[in-house]
């Protein structure tokens, strides 16, 4: 265990990617203990992607980019204006809202701050916001868009634990929309304080009735492909399929913003995003299953039980250890490499799978706005030209609701099983 560790540890240091570095890891293992099982590796790197669950990835990612090129951004920014563009501070809260909505659609909060950074960076400094501001509080929102279902690392997660995709989507949708919920109180009292700027808006009702049927399409995506999923109708990966064509036919004919000649394009990038978290699996499996052989899992669940503390004490403590992990490995790795050692320990004290995978993506979230590895902070600081720090700062005070969500969760089960348990009867 310490060569599998240390390996592990001095690769990461010196900045070899993840996958390669687990990769790496484990073959070190093989060839210094067990040189006579050299001979499974291909067996079990094979074992590693074999997985129906996962042929839902690709088309989640390709879902979400075929919205994001169709114009759909826009239009759910237009829809919020409709309600809150008024108030003070009203393209903050329109930028929470539009990372609602649109981490339901993407199912990716990379994506979210990529489109929506996109368009609000710009526009709230050109209406008077100060730049950090602007770019804090759209890394901050982002992190949603990996909580509210459909979610790609819920994904992930129920590829990684065996635990129902439909269920875990539905676990995120109160957490997600709670942290969205503390995420405008806080925007709130800070444009009040700060005298934010206020937007002028002419609004009637023929205004009203026609930024809500653009939006519509939108906004029917995440119950189209979520819904579709708890009625028993199609299989996540069919769901999936399903969201493709829909966004598909709403870009191209509806907005007419999506480009055959684009196709192409979204293509390859689905491919390369999907494999590369496919790479990742693959190690990552291989890794894990090292650590079960050595009896690692049991180990930790014997510890855990032990001490006997409370299962919602243990997942703070968990809570504690995912900041600290989300600081230097990207989101997927981790879910892979933390599953197959910890869950077993956790339903050991009675937290179940959904309520676990809950608080491990939240926590997680928190590490894309988060340097130096967090993803969503360097895509806003690209749009912005900010430097990681400043950003940083002015989101620390929006993922305060990421902190407050994150206790709520470890505490109360409910949060994340009631749906679950209503909707999967």
């Amino acid at each position: 265990m310490i060569l599998l560790f240390a390996s592990l540890a001095a690769l990461l240091v010196i900045g070899v990617p993840i996958c390669y570095s687990l990769g790496v890891s484990a073959v070190l293992y093989f060839l210094v203990y067990q040189p006579s099982l050299v001979g499974i590796l291909p067996l079990r790197i094979f074992a590693g992607t074999d997985s129906f669950a996962m042929l839902a990835l690709p088309l989640f990612v390709l879902m979400g980019l075929l919205m994001n090129q169709g114009g759909i951004t826009r239009r759910i920014i237009d829809f919020g204006m409709v309600f809150v563009g008024r108030m003070r501070g009203g393209l903050a809260v329109v930028n929470v809202i539009a990372s609602m909505i649109f981490g339901g659609i993407s199912g990716s909060s990379v994506s979210d701050t990529a489109s929506i950074g996109a368009i609000l960076i710009p526009e709230m400094t050109s209406k008077g916001y100060k730049n950090t501001t602007a770019t804090g509080i759209t890394v901050a929102s982002s992190t949603m868009g990996m909580i509210i279902p459909p979610s790609i690392p819920m994904v992930i997660f129920g590829v990684a634990s065996g635990a129902s995709i439909g269920k875990l989507f539905w676990a995120g949708a109160i957490p997600g929309l709670l942290i969205g919920v503390v995420m405008i109180v806080i925007a709130t009292i800070m444009a009040y304080r700060g005298k934010w700027p206020t937007e002028r808006i002419t609004l009637t009702l023929w205004e009203f009735l026609r930024r809500s049927g653009r939006a519509l399409p939108a906004l029917l995506m995440p119950i189209a492909v979520v819904g579709t999923i708890t009625m028993g109708i199609a299989t996540p990966t069919e769901a999936a399929g399903m969201g493709v064509l829909y966004a598909f036919i709403v870009g191209l004919f509806f907005y007419r913003e999506l480009k055959l000649k684009e196709i192409p394009k979204l293509l390859t990038q689905s491919i390369r995003i999907s494999a590369t978290i496919m790479i990742i699996t693959t190690f990552s499996r291989l890794y894990t299953w090292i650590l079960v052989k050595e009896h690692v899992p049991l180990a930790i669940t014997k510890f855990l039980t032990s001490i006997h503390v409370p299962g919602g004490v243990a997942l703070l403590l968990f809570s504690a250890l995912l900041f600290f992990v989300g600081d230097f490995i990207d989101v997927g790795p981790a879910i892979l490499l933390l599953t197959p050692i910890l869950l077993p320990a956790f339903e050991g004290m009675g937290v179940s799978a959904i309520q676990f995978g809950t608080v491990l993506i939240v926590g997680l979230a928190v590490g894309l706005a988060t340097p130096p590895v967090g993803q969503c902070l360097n895509v806003a600081n690209k749009i912005a030209g900010l430097e990681l720090t400043e950003t940083f700062v002015a989101a620390l005070p929006f993922l305060v609701a990421n902190f407050i969500v994150m206790i709520l969760v470890s505490v109360i089960p409910a949060l994340s099983e009631w749906l679950p348990r209503l909707l999967f009867k």
